[in-house]
């Protein structure tokens, strides 16, 4: 029987290290799907974290935890379970907490196989759920990381089975009279770094490939099955949604107190991102209204609940929704917006427009005066809508608010009463009023103005007697602290020059109301697209012209204070933009998955398609004329006239290649040696290296009247592939092995003898 050599393995001890090293690397890639989820569980984040990793790299310390420990867990895991649903009656949230302490008491427990299972079961649910209600490029890349632990981690569990079935250990019950968890044996010689040296020596480069390939066919197929396979729709993402409530960004809701939307300009995370078909209709300053506000009351403006009633329509499951702009002439302009989760319920727009489309169904209410569009609950992952016939323009007509304007009573000056128009209202001290009368009549100099003229007016006056910044605080004292802001120096940020151009503009007799949502943003280079950040959000106003329609005024210094007519779009205004930095890398990444992937219809499928096969069909006819013309020019070369000179030059480009295709066939065979001859490291050791001549000496055929040689081969064998832990004694090894090649050599000379 001829020995051969064989591959160095792992033993028990050191599988079970690496399936608790797997384990706990799966735990970590579910447990921090949480960054993607808008839910309050960011304590037991970073409690699953730091324990998981401590268990990790000290196993053996959660031998010290009491067995009373491990039998109240489960029942104390449920109680919190419990109280969560009852504080917060919100099941999702709850069942995922409740997940979160599962994988903590699995991680910090050691495992049989059963747990194990269990574990993977927990950290597909945290993935499932993540991937039902986010749309992140990162999350992405995580669920290939937890698929491929995942499959590594119940490969090493199937070869522990194997392992244990041909020697069963000893299990000690959990649950019994000990004080503390049985130790189990390969903690005591857990070594991590001399772990990851074992599997380098073990690791078959050929499997490893075999291994990579394979997963990357499965990434791929799954990629060319998701562009092949027709879509279909999945609405409201498993109805998860309803499951879970997230927090709007305070700014961004009915309800603005000053200091709200400067809170978001400190933030510089991605808002919004517009896909344009035609950029040349991009305007210069681009303001994207969400919210409108008309009462103003104890320092801060919301939506009155009449402005609600009767601008809003009755809330519906739409996915199209019409719009006040008629169709124009000509290819249509659409606008695709990518709208972040944690901004808000109302969704931003930049004007009138002629239909918007969602990309699944939604529960929404939508003003035509207003241009506002509201759904029902904050999305708790990113919204994709598509709007068609914009209309930029800073005046919205509104004949509702002119004819309830007329119906309003009036007092004796034919002004309509202020305590029926909260567009008119201010604030209810009379020290107040008499200081907002002596303002407005510093700015208009006694004269009459109109709407325009006084926006002007009043818009420089804010100008001269403030400063910009967004570090600003009221100065204390009575009264009304937007009157003792205008009357005073401080500086200020966009809130409170709209606040002051309001009540200003009601104390002058000029309906006006308060807008939030964003201005301005970058045009991304790479992707082509507009990319806005919450550090992008603003407050402006709208003045009622008197003539039907409402004008916009933004009084923060810098902007454009009033116009009427659009910014100048084209080339040059998104030149003035432009964005070609790292970030905007990054963005387009994010970007593309939203094109490709996550907005990915039908229209997109047969773009993909067309696009690969276009591709493909350019490539193959650039390779064939490469080819075509290489061919050519070696033709041509060959039946030229050949000298002397010529046949050197051939003579010598053709041993340069003979000398490089050996010298690269040199260092592959030496490569080859050193990999099959001690490649792993063990060559570097001389026992190993001893061991390994004795081996080759002896590795011949064996009979029984070898007892020695027979004897000696496994000691040779651990020594040369084993731990060094488990070696026997290396002298007196060495000197059996000899003693049975001494012995064989001696049969071999006496047998012809014979």
């Amino acid at each position: 029987m001829s020995m051969e050599r064989k591959r160095p393995q792992l033993n028990l001890d050191e599988l079970h290290q690496l399936k608790w090293l797997l384990g706990g690397v799966l735990a970590l890639f579910s447990v921090w799907t949480v960054f993607y989820l808008d839910v309050d569980a960011w304590t037991l984040l970073i409690l699953n974290t730091v324990a998981i990793l401590s268990a990790l790299i000290w196993p053996g310390w959660l031998a010290l935890v009491p067995v009373a420990v491990h039998v109240a867990a489960f029942p104390v895991i449920v109680t919190c379970f419990a109280a969560d649903l009852w504080a917060n009656a919100q099941i999702l949230p709850a069942m995922i907490r409740l997940d979160l302490m599962l994988i903590l008491y699995r991680s910090l427990s050691y495992r049989q196989r059963r747990d194990d299972l269990q574990l993977i079961v927990l950290g597909l649910f945290l993935v499932v759920v993540a991937g039902v209600l986010t749309v992140s490029l990162a999350f992405a890349g995580q669920i290939l990381a937890f698929t491929g632990c995942a499959l590594a981690f119940l490969f090493v569990i199937t070869l522990v089975d194997a392992a244990e079935a041909k020697d069963p250990p000893v299990h000690t019950p959990l649950f019994s009279w000990r004080l503390s968890v049985a130790t189990p044996a390969w903690t005591a010689h857990a070594d991590w770094p001399r772990l990851f040296s074992r599997l380098r020596a073990v690791a078959d480069w050929r499997s490893l490939t075999f291994g990579g390939v394979l997963f990357t066919g499965v990434v791929v197929l799954s990629g060319l099955l998701f562009l092949a396979i027709p879509r279909f729709q999945l609405e409201n993402s498993l109805f998860l949604d309803r499951f879970i409530s997230k927090k709007a960004r305070t700014g961004f809701t009915d309800n603005i107190k000053f200091g709200d939307v400067t809170d978001i300009i400190s933030d510089t995370g991605l808002a919004v991102s517009v896909d344009i078909s035609d950029p040349t209709q991009m305007p210069a300053t681009l303001y994207l209204r969400m919210v409108v506000m008309d009462e103003y009351r104890d320092g801060s403006f919301r939506l009155s609940a009449p402005l609600r009633r009767a601008a809003f329509e009755r809330e519906q499951n739409v996915v199209e929704v019409n719009g006040t702009e008629r169709p124009r002439p000509g290819a249509p302009v659409y606008w695709t917006f990518y709208l972040e989760s944690g901004v808000s319920r109302y969704l931003p727009l930049p004007g009138a427009f002629d239909r918007l489309n969602f990309r699944e169904l939604q529960n929404a209410q939508f003003s035509h005066s207003l241009r506002v569009l509201t759904l029902r609950n904050e999305p708790v992952t990113m919204t994709a809508y598509r709007v068609e016939g914009v209309n930029t323009s800073p005046l919205l007509p509104d004949a509702a608010f002119a004819q309830t304007l007329r119906t309003t009573p009036r007092d004796a000056n034919g002004e309509p009463l202020r305590s029926t128009r909260r567009e008119l209202a201010l604030p209810a001290g009379a020290a107040d009023q008499a200081a907002l009368r002596a303002a407005v009549a510093t700015i208009t100099g006694g004269a009459t103005l109109t709407p325009e003229e006084f926006a002007r007016r009043a818009c420089e006056w804010l100008d001269q007697q403030h400063s910009y910044s967004l570090q600003s605080a009221l100065a204390p004292g009575p009264g009304d602290p937007l009157v003792r802001w205008i009357g005073g120096k401080e500086p200020g940020h966009c809130e409170l020059y709209a606040g002051s151009f309001i009540v200003l503009a009601r104390a002058a007799g000029f309906p006006a109301r308060l807008i939030s949502g964003f201005k301005g943003g970058t045009w991304n280079g790479f992707s082509n697209s507009l990319t806005i950040r919450n550090s992008n959000a603003h407050a402006w106003c709208e003045i009622w012209d008197g003539t039907g329609a409402w004008l916009r005024v933004d009084p923060t210094p810098g902007s454009a204070p009033v116009t009427r007519t659009i910014d100048p779009q084209g080339e040059a205004a998104l030149a003035a933009r432009l964005d070609r930095s790292w970030s905007a890398r990054f963005d387009s990444l994010r970007i593309f998955w939203y094109r490709r992937i996550v907005n990915f219809d039908r229209g997109n499928q047969l773009d993909t398609l067309r696009a690969v096969k276009t591709a493909t069909q350019e490539t193959g006819l650039r390779v064939r004329a490469s080819l075509e013309r290489v061919v050519q020019s070696l033709k041509s070369w060959l039946v030229s006239t050949w000298d002397a000179r010529r046949i050197a030059t051939a003579a010598i480009v053709l041993l340069a290649l003979a000398g490089a295709g050996w010298t690269v066939s040199a260092l592959f065979r030496g490569w080859r040696w050193r990999r099959r001859r001690g490649g792993d490291g063990r060559r570097a050791d001389p026992a190993r290296r001893e061991a390994g001549r004795w081996l080759a000496r002896l590795r011949e055929k064996r009979t029984d009247a070898e007892p020695a040689a027979t004897a000696v081969w496994p000691e040779l064998e651990r020594i040369r592939y084993g731990a060094r832990a488990t070696w026997p004694e290396l002298d007196q090894v060495f000197r059996r092995a000899q003693k049975a090649w001494r012995t064989r050599r001696s049969a071999k000379t006496v047998a012809p003898s014979r």
